[in-house]
């Protein structure tokens, strides 16, 4: 990720075209991936809670880009205070002429706020697929609000915008820690507080749509790119090293965790190859800029083996994270992250040095207090507004609900209609009988 240095000066660089351009179409890319997170979620449930999972995403694209309009920008990217919370000039987006740039990016103000604020709206939505099957969508609606406010938008300044880990060297290009391990510890805290579905671990939960599985994992690789390589914010030789770098971990993790699900379980599953490539996108994302695109197969076989291990986590601790987010999202995250301490080559993105290339345990150090500063804060404040939220409105549907389908009772809606065949929603009749009365009519 550029550092969040912005220029207002008269002396300013000029607009610079082509990275204004390529800063959209990675802002563009980045939106993509909450849709398509929506149905990598979507096809992972039954179908009676598909509807659900995909509303917990796009909900979030709603009330995310209120909420930055009106002072999630500031609060991230404004000037520094304390290191903890930006500042209040940019409440409304306000103050912001059209012409005023980031930086010495060459690109508007308007446009590293559009980019961040898609950064904004996934990270919240990767927490519910821990949460599938069992919320109310009232009481989640209020908690990414309430999260988005006191947990995501302190935490991106820490990293990304002058703030305390910035300043202490964290290395998180593209949101290892700000994104992955922030929404993996969260959706670790709020399981703890509401609890496991009703049949955990008796009652077979299997994806009811791998097909759309497989798209969502296609539409996330896609957008992934966008996330990557767009946080250089420039079109640059970086923002190309990160793009090979993405594609060369993700292919390798995906390889990985298929060839662990073969030794383990003795099969190649689609699931799994979904599972492995998402996982290297995480493992990749705070590395990209860091690694060489040999370190890059390193990073995305190690994620691909210790993420497809650590989703059976759930089983032997008995928490009901439904679709693996820690296993996938804070454990891909952490991986990532302290990698760099071991193979950053100080050739790519920046001039730090990792173990094999000679720089010491410094880094790895840095590293870590980044990964276990983010995930301490977002557990303990994530479980808080749970409890907090589970008081005041309750966060669980109740169990009759949760058994008979959600979709029905919280959207009055269901995905799929099994009575129905055709455009109008009735099976055909046999001619000479009203479709709609099931009367006999005259020829």
């Amino acid at each position: 990720m550029a550092p969040a240095i912005f220029t207002l000066a008269a002396d300013a660089p000029k607009l610079d075209s082509g990275n204004t351009a390529f800063l959209l179409l990675s802002s563009a890319l980045v939106m993509l991936m909450t849709p398509g997170l929506a149905f990598f979620y979507g096809g992972m449930v039954r179908v009676k809670s598909a509807l659900n999972m995909l509303m917990m995403s796009f909900i979030s694209l709603g009330i995310i880009t209120l909420l930055w309009t009106g002072y999630g920008f500031s609060f991230a990217f404004d000037s520094d205070h304390g290191g903890f919370i930006g500042g209040t000039n940019w409440l409304g987006l306000r103050d912001i002429a059209p012409d005023d740039l980031w930086g010495a990016t060459g690109t508007p103000i308007f446009a590293f706020a559009a980019f961040q604020l898609m950064f904004a709206i996934i990270t919240p939505a990767l927490i519910s697929g821990a949460l599938a099957d069992r919320v109310k969508f009232v009481a989640w609606s209020v908690f990414i609000a309430l999260w988005a406010t006191v947990v995501y938008f302190p935490v991106a300044h820490w990293v990304w915008g002058g703030g305390w880990l910035m300043k202490k060297g964290v290395i998180d290009f593209a949101g290892g820690t700000a994104v992955h391990i922030n929404a993996g510890a969260a959706a670790l805290g709020v399981i703890l507080v509401i609890g496991k579905r009703v049949g955990f671990k008796r009652d077979p939960m299997r994806p009811h749509s791998m097909p759309w599985v497989m798209l969502g994992a296609g539409l996330l690789w896609f957008g992934w790119f966008g996330f990557n390589a767009g946080s250089e914010i420039t079109s640059d030789g970086v923002a190309s090293t990160v793009f090979i770098n993405t594609q060369i971990a993700t292919a390798a993790a995906m390889i990985g965790w298929l060839l662990y699900e073969r030794v383990r379980h003795g099969s190649f599953t689609t699931l799994g190859a979904a599972s492995g490539a998402v996982a290297g996108l995480v493992a990749i994302t705070p590395s990209c800029a860091s690694v060489s695109p040999l370190g890059a197969i390193a990073v995305g076989v190690i994620a691909g083996v210790i993420c497809a291990a650590a989703v059976g986590l759930k089983y032997r601790f008995n928490y009901d994270d439904s679709l693996d987010v820690v296993g996938v999202h804070m454990v891909g995250g952490i991986v990532g992250s302290l990698l760099i301490g071991f193979l950053a080559t100080g050739g790519v993105g920046q001039d730090v040095k990792g173990v094999f290339y000679g720089g010491g345990w410094h880094q790895f150090g840095i590293q870590a207090i980044g990964v276990f500063s983010v995930l301490g804060y977002s557990l303990v404040v994530s479980a808080i507004l749970a409890k907090a939220i589970d008081m005041v409105m309750g966060f669980r549907v109740p169990e009759e609900v949760e058994v008979s389908g959600i979709d029905q009772a919280e959207h009055a809606e269901t995905a799929y209609d099994f009575a129905g065949i055709g455009s109008t929603g009735h099976a055909a009749a046999p001619a000479g009988v009203d479709t709609a009365t099931s009367k006999k009519v005259d020829a």
